[in-house]
């Protein structure tokens, strides 16, 4: 960014009322002086500021110069750009729509368990193993079900162990901002934590370490992107799934995407539910995201392809290079070329076009311009 001292007002006039807020919560756990605070609920998704005798938009410690939380922001100023720089070294060509990466695999689980429980082949949860068994991590923000899981409502939380990373596994399709755990994660003595987010979160990482936001950055050393197109509000339940289709969330076995919003019951049921139904409680935040690929991950994955139980694997950095290496070198994983989902991969550049266009004319160009 540029030398001028950007602080919490301009973050809250440039992104947080604009639109371009992701809920991210990038902001929240970089901030060092804990005057940000976070709302998830009522359909909001955003970072406020709870210091008493100031405005929503004023913050006595900007006033004093204090710029972590817009250096903490993956939607502020030209972010794709310094991001893309610092990653890699060099802007990316027009055609890169989907980031610039290393290589792009079909990757699952060999661990029969993992498989099972985890979404579409379980990879993320086999590499949060790898990375705990072979002490390149101590924790990982992740999400959980609230309580039983019953509500279905995703929490952030901390994953330790493969009782925490099996108790995690699963796709929710409602917003949890994990990197909200990271507190718990240092509270515990974590020093090397890994970061599983949405598209949207994947760039919190790397926009502190461009713009050298301290010992949060430091500390987020794995990096692992879920693609996304978009996240829906928690009422969705009661207001389509239950209100048209009778489907009571405490009855929701498990959830999928793959062209209609899929709904398996515990009583062994299955539905559909059309997309284009669910589109009203798209969550503000996703709106104007541009990043359906997760470019900024160290692996990004997504169960986009023709086949259910296998990943499309993204890998972006040498980092992501390594663990997935180790992981076949292991036996934890199977991998198989991407090019053998050769729909897949064109699916991904075809929804990362589509998510690019909806970066809006009033922000920073680059978003939008690049690839389309």
């Amino acid at each position: 960014m540029p030398p001028e001292k950007f602080q919490w007002k301009h973050l809250y006039e440039e992104v947080v009322t604009t639109g371009l807020c992701t809920g991210c919560a990038g902001c929240v756990i970089a901030c060092p002086h804990d005057v940000l605070g976070y709302r998830d609920d009522q359909g909001v998704y955003k970072p406020f500021h709870l210091e008493e005798g100031y405005a929503p938009d004023n913050c006595s410690h900007g006033e004093k110069s204090c710029t972590s939380c817009t250096r903490a922001c993956p939607r502020f100023r030209t972010w794709e750009s310094e991001i893309d720089e610092f990653m890699f070294g060099r802007a990316r060509e027009a055609d890169e729509v989907s980031g610039i990466y290393k290589d792009i695999v079909l990757a699952r689980a060999a661990d029969p368990v993992i498989h099972e429980v985890g979404q579409d082949g379980g990879l993320v949860s086999a590499i949060l193993l790898y990375a705990l068994e072979h002490d390149i991590i101590d924790a990982a923000l992740v999400s959980y079900l609230e309580g039983d899981g019953s509500t279905w409502k995703a929490v952030p939380g901390v994953a330790r162990t493969r009782e925490d990373v099996i108790a995690s596994a699963g796709s929710r399709y409602t917003y949890s901002a994990n990197t909200l755990a990271y507190n718990d994660a240092i509270e515990s003595g974590a020093e090397r934590i890994a970061l599983v987010g949405m598209s949207c979160q994947s760039s919190v990482p790397a926009v502190m370490k461009q713009r050298k936001a301290g010992k949060v950055a430091r500390r987020l050393t794995l990096n692992i992107g879920l693609l996304c197109s978009k996240t829906f509000d928690d009422a969705i339940f009661e207001e389509l799934f239950e209100a048209k289709y009778g489907l009571k969330r405490a009855d929701i076995k498990k959830m999928n995407i793959k062209g209609v919003f899929q709904i398996w019951m515990h009583n062994g049921d299955y539905h559909e539910v059309p997309l284009k139904e669910c589109h009203a409680w798209t969550r503000e935040g996703c709106n104007m995201c541009p990043d359906f690929a997760a470019q900024h991950a160290d692996i990004s994955t997504g169960g986009i392809g023709a086949f259910n139980d296998w990943t499309l694997t993204i890998v972006r950095t040498d980092v992501g290079r390594e663990i997935m290496d180790g992981l076949v070198a292991s036996g934890m994983i199977e991998v198989r070329p991407g090019d053998d989902d050769p729909g897949a991969i064109a699916l991904m550049h075809k929804l990362a076009k589509k998510s690019r266009t909806r970066w809006p004319e009033f922000a920073v160009a680059a978003p939008r311009l690049v690839g389309t």
